[in-house]
């Protein structure tokens, strides 16, 4: 999963405000080896106030509606490559869901940690798979004091309330995906122990995607300050994934992440 931000302050600093840009990168991608494209017009960062939702949509739309024409010069680097790539809509809040329902979206990256069955609805509503973070209070704010006796009981009970609700809004099982919400409301400690543990999830039966790309957790182990720097603690930490049954992989270096999932799938 290839991550495109327009917007410009994402925190690893490679975002901007230009669909024409956004719709070229996002053909790069797949030449890359990308088999989704998520794409996302306000940044998670908890140091910058929240945008509209009308700026947010603003952004967001025109991309998705050129999305499939944009496709027609994209040529994927493998015969197995999903194609044209799924596309992802990473927001959190319910009227940019519903604006962009009718531009269309395969995958509803929700990073709300679903407080309700809303997006859920706008999931069912049309034959979109949503994928469920885990997380804790409400987006764009810092939860930096938050601690958990134990990270995998708790995102093991987080995961089965969440999916029963998507499930009751009507999201069919088979398009739920989980998300740990590496580095969201989470102290390092928790984020190296989900790395560690992540088999432990699979007794929950939803494929698990690990958002690994150039976390502050890799910051932390390795010293390095500037997210950009990041790439190799994001190879290993992918690496890792693979060996614990990860199934989808976020980040921003498309072209070497392929290159690791190929290589691990290779000494597996």
């Amino acid at each position: 999963m290839g991550i495109l931000n327009i917007n410009d302050d994402s925190f690893a600093g490679d975002g901007r405000l230009d669909t024409d840009w956004a719709l070229a990168r996002a053909v790069e991608m797949v030449a890359e080896g990308a088999d989704i494209i998520d794409v996302g017009g306000e940044s998670a960062r908890t140091n910058r106030a929240a945008i509209s939702e009308e700026e947010e949509l603003a952004r967001v739309r025109p991309f998705l509606e050129n999305f499939s024409h944009a496709m027609r010069a994209a040529r994927p680097r493998t015969d197995s490559q999903v194609f044209p790539p799924l596309l992802s809509l990473n927001t959190w809040r319910p009227n940019v869901v519903a604006g962009a329902l009718a531009a269309g979206f395969d995958i509803l990256n929700d990073m709300s940690a679903l407080p309700d069955e809303t997006n859920a609805v706008h999931c069912a509503t049309i034959g979109a798979a949503l994928l469920i973070m885990h997380s804790k209070g409400e987006p764009k704010i810092a939860h930096k004091h938050v601690t958990y006796p134990d990270i995998i009981s708790e995102l093991l009970a987080f995961f089965d309330e969440k999916t029963e609700k998507a499930i009751l809004a009507g999201v069919r099982r088979e398009s739920l995906i989980l998300d740990p919400g590496i580095d969201f409301a989470k102290q390092a400690p928790d984020n190296l122990r989900i790395y560690r543990e992540l088999e432990k999830l699979h007794v929950l039966g939803f494929p698990i995607l690990l958002p690994v790309s150039r976390k502050s957790v890799i910051g932390r182990v390795l010293g390095i300050e500037n997210p950009q720097d990041r790439d190799a603690g994001t190879i290993a930490s992918i690496v890792a994934g693979c060996l614990r049954g990860a199934s989808i992989f976020r980040v921003h270096n498309v072209s070497a992440a392929w290159f690791a999932i190929r290589a691990s799938e290779a000494l597996q």
